[in-house]
């Protein structure tokens, strides 16, 4: 996670990052990520980690509920999330960055459980992630892994013509 020096699983992180208007939503992805980066390295229970990241000012600008819903769907279900998206990387679960895995667990929470969010909304937000918190290439690797993932939970959808999406 590239937000700053210090810790990049403080919620404080989360308010240094440049950039201009983000959308609740995207703060929502942004603070999930960081949280599910946290919980990730050194475990926790969904309140606790939930409560640090409300402490910040800058929290009341996300989608609380949707931060909520990401954090502790993505938690609750890692285990099938990760069989789901096991198949579409080319290395091991515990070879991925803590970065990518993180996004790829929202991410294929997203496609496999908000089918109301388009695909293509669901790797944008991904990969935007990644350009924001992950490697200088890590949003590129995101990208082909979440293209092979929606054509496989979305499959109706990646199959319809553009015009009809």
């Amino acid at each position: 996670m590239s937000a700053g020096t210090e810790d990049p699983a403080t919620p404080a992180a989360a308010t240094r990052r440049p950039g201009g208007a983000r959308s609740a939503r995207r703060r929502a992805r942004e603070y999930a990520l960081q949280a599910l980066y946290g919980w990730l390295l050194s475990g926790g229970e969904v309140p606790q980690i939930a409560a640090r990241f409300k402490q910040v000012e800058e929290f009341a600008q996300a989608d609380e509920t949707y931060f909520l819903e990401l954090l502790t769907g993505t938690i609750a279900s890692a285990v099938s999330l990760r069989d789901e998206f096991s198949g579409a990387i080319d290395r091991r679960v515990d070879e991925l960055s803590p970065v990518e895995h993180c996004i790829l667990l929202i991410a294929t929470y997203e496609l496999a459980h908000r089918p109301e969010i388009p695909y293509r909304v669901v790797i944008n937000e991904a990969v935007e992630l990644a350009k924001g918190f992950g490697s200088s290439e890590g949003y590129r690797y995101v990208n082909g892994v979440l293209d092979r993932l929606a054509g496989r939970l979305r499959s109706a959808e990646t199959a319809r013509p553009a015009a009809a999406r």
